[in-house]
């Protein structure tokens, strides 16, 4: 992912993003972002905080940043997706049932998506659960290689992936910020303090 390598320091493959605008004829059209520069400023916009990894060993040290910056380390996480656990086993996390007495949702999702900034999930992560009744608190495990361009491609890959069990409950995560961050724009919506630990994988 070009955006990622650059600011992270991996290598970089000149392209012809790095051609300023203003060297550029006002007739052309603008150059389209790539999808994951596009997805890094709409999901900071929207008020996500996100943690690039090269490996899994930067993932798990970047959860224990996590927990230790929120407190987090004797409280309650809330966790559906069994793979997850197994992932993070030697967290030895106190897992919950209850959604009531948990301090974060620790969950993957099914596409990042650019254009927007959002996060695709369905079922498979949230059960029939709506975002309300979830802990305020997100933390979102997932891959570069789940970077999509928008909601269109995202919903063509859950129904390619899952052709004969199609998950339900499928719905966005978009707006990150606390109540007091937040304005009449997105009234009614659910806003989450959301950390999205992103694992280079391609």
């Amino acid at each position: 992912m070009s955006l990622f390598r650059k600011i992270f320091g991996g290598k970089s493959k000149n392209s012809e993003e790095n051609v300023p605008n203003d060297e550029r004829s006002k007739y052309m059209p603008d150059i389209k972002l790539p999808v994951d520069e596009q997805f890094t400023i709409n999901f900071k916009a929207n008020g996500g905080k996100f943690l690039y990894c090269e490996s899994i060993e930067e993932i798990y040290n970047s959860l224990e940043n996590i927990i230790e910056e929120n407190h987090w380390g004797d409280k309650k996480v809330f966790i559906l997706n069994d793979n997850l656990k197994d992932l993070f086993k030697g967290f030895d996390l106190s897992i919950s049932k209850k959604t009531s007495e948990s301090s974060y949702f620790f969950t993957t999702c099914e596409y990042l998506i650019s254009d927007d900034g959002s996060l695709l999930i369905s079922s498979n992560q949230i059960a029939e659960k709506k975002l309300q009744e979830l802990p305020p608190n997100f933390v979102v495990y997932a891959t570069t290689s789940q970077l999509v361009e928008n909601i269109g491609d995202g919903l063509k890959g859950i129904k390619n992936k899952n052709r004969n069990n199609i998950p339900t409950n499928i719905t966005t995560i978009k707006h990150f910020k606390t109540d007091e961050d937040s304005n009449f724009m997105n009234y009614g919506s659910s806003a989450k303090n959301l950390y999205l630990l992103l694992l280079e994988d391609l």
